[in-house]
């Protein structure tokens, strides 16, 4: 029963933490590109992610605990490899955190907003206010948060679908646009899919039942999956070309106000929740790693994407994009150089070689899409 309940624990913070903003941006996505582009950036796309989480939680295994990436990465690349990874890690927690401020304000503001007024930039800050206090507490809190947010998420598709069904319309999933942008999902997909960060929170969680952690991984990404494609279905069969870029705010014309504020209640509670996590795994790698003291380490961690936010960095499609496919994309290579040093093997090593191709030739077009 101990068991079951670090197990159900572990799956609920990584699922609900993977399945965060990136969410609200796919039904929008999808209409650009179409349902079967999307379906096939799913396939390939996650069953990479789970490669890259397996090799990284076999490096984590074999790594002391009270480490973070770059801290595995100076003990297995070296003191170069660390510097690598400590700008890439806290430029993507920075980049994800800074998303979920963005979209967590839109969902504050259209919740709360029609009743006592505002603006998506005042709560966003409020957002913010919550969110860096609640970072102070402990993971075991938060999971349980999760584990509440994986199931209102589930209760959100299907009062969507109840209300919905008769909007609902075949061919608004078998939708063609005529100028596919045939990229565009790659940084977006990836980084809803992504959760190396977390997997050395994970496992301290299981303690000693890190066995689990080999389950936890593959079963959580495709949860994620499951729950993407689910709602992408859901927000395009009923609102077609009317998808907006939060995919909420078009479903407006079709269920009313009511369902609305409910799935904008689902949208705060997912980006806060994945705040929190995020934001509580960037503290401790200026902690853990660097040393600092843990009032400063919380401070870095929770100025940067409030300045960004203020000086008017709110792109959110362009900021996922850029964090996914820029950002993860090197947090991949740094994994699978780790997991060849902790498994010196060529002939394995050949094998992983054309998914680091895949990760530098998509920094590339990111690099390029971006600026």
């Amino acid at each position: 029963m101990k068991d079951i309940k670090r197990f159900l624990l572990a799956l609920s913070t990584l699922s609900g933490t993977i399945i965060g903003v990136g969410l609200f941006s796919l039904p929008y996505i999808t209409i650009q590109v179409g349902v079967f582009v999307i379906l096939a950036y799913f396939l390939i796309l996650g069953f990479l992610a789970i490669i890259i989480h397996l090799l990284f939680a076999e490096v984590a295994l074999k790594t002391p605990d009270f480490l973070r990436l770059p801290g595995f990465v100076k003990l297995h690349l070296g003191k170069w490899g660390e510097r690598f990874a400590f700008l890439e890690i806290t430029l993507g927690l920075f980049g994800a955190n800074l998303a979920y401020l963005i979209m967590g304000g839109k969902f504050f503001s259209g919740l709360v907003s029609p009743w006592i007024g505002g603006n998506d930039f005042v709560y966003g800050i409020l957002f913010f206010i919550f969110g860096s206090i609640i970072i102070y507490l402990d993971i075991r809190v938060i999971s349980k948060v999760e584990f509440l947010g994986l199931l209102l998420f589930f209760v959100v598709l299907v009062v969507i679908f109840l209300k919905g069904f008769s909007h609902f319309s075949i061919s608004n999933l078998l939708y063609f646009p005529e100028n596919k942008d045939w990229f565009l999902p790659y940084g977006a997909v990836l980084f809803s899919l992504w959760g190396t960060a977390l997997i050395p929170e994970i496992e301290e969680m299981l303690g000693d039942k890190k066995h689990l952690l080999k389950k936890v991984i593959p079963s959580a990404i495709i949860i994620a999956i499951i729950a993407y494609l689910l709602f992408i279905f859901l927000i395009v069969g009923i609102s077609g070309s009317e998808t907006t870029e939060d995919s909420i705010q078009g479903l407006r014309n079709f269920l009313g106000d009511g369902i609305v504020s409910f799935a904008f209640l689902f949208g705060l509670l997912t980006t806060f929740t994945s705040f929190i996590v995020l934001g509580l795994t960037l503290k401790k790698i200026f902690w853990y790693d660097f040393g600092m003291k843990k009032n400063v380490a919380w401070l870095i961690t929770c100025s940067v994407p409030l300045v960004l936010f203020i000086v008017g960095v709110n792109d959110f499609i362009k900021v996922i994009s850029f964090v996914g496919g820029v950002t993860i994309g090197i947090d991949g290579i740094l994994v699978i150089l780790m997991y060849h040093k902790v498994n010196p093997m060529k002939a394995r090593f050949a094998l992983l070689i054309p998914l680091i191709v895949i990760f530098i030739l998509g920094i590339i077009y990111q690099l390029i899409y971006s600026f």
